[in-house]
C-alpha cells in the first residue's frame, strides 16, 4: 500500500523558512516521479514543484521559483521542500505526491498534509 507521510510544517513569519519533509512507503520510490502540491482555503490543488527519478530534472511554478528547493534522499526514500523567503500567500496545506503536475494535482493526496502558516 503507497504511504505517504508529510511533516516540517508550522507557523512562520514572512521572509522566513520552513523544510519539508515526505516519507514515502509502499513503492519503489527510486524510480518514481515526485511532485509537491499545495492547496489554499477554499481553493483547489496547485502542483508547486516536482523532481525526477534521477533528481537531475526539477520543475517549479513559477510563483516559488528561486525561493522553493525540492530534493530527494533515494536511500531514505524521502522527499524534500525547502521553503525561503515565505510569503502570505504561501500558506496552504502542502502534499506530496507521485508522478508529475498533471497526475499530482488530478489525483486525491494520498497522505495528511502538513499545513503551512505564513503570517505576521
Amino acid at each position: 500500500e503507497v504511504q505517504l507521510v508529510e511533516s516540517g510544517g508550522g507557523l512562520v513569519q514572512p521572509g522566513g523558512s520552513l523544510r519539508l519533509a515526505c516519507a514515502a512507503s509502499g513503492f519503489i520510490f527510486s524510480d518514481t516521479t515526485m511532485s509537491w502540491v499545495r492547496q489554499a482555503p477554499g481553493k483547489g490543488l496547485e502542483w508547486v514543484s516536482t523532481i525526477g527519478a534521477s533528481t537531475i530534472n526539477t520543475y517549479y511554478t513559477k510563483s516559488v521559483e528561486g525561493r522553493f528547493t525540492i530534493s530527494r534522499d533515494n536511500a531514505k526514500n524521502t522527499l524534500y521542500l525547502q521553503l525561503n523567503s515565505l510569503k502570505t500567500e504561501d500558506t496552504a496545506m502542502y502534499y506530496c505526491a507521485q508522478g508529475g503536475a498533471t497526475l499530482a494535482t488530478g489525483t486525491p493526496p494520498r497522505g495528511q498534509g502538513t499545513q503551512v502558516t505564513v503570517s505576521s
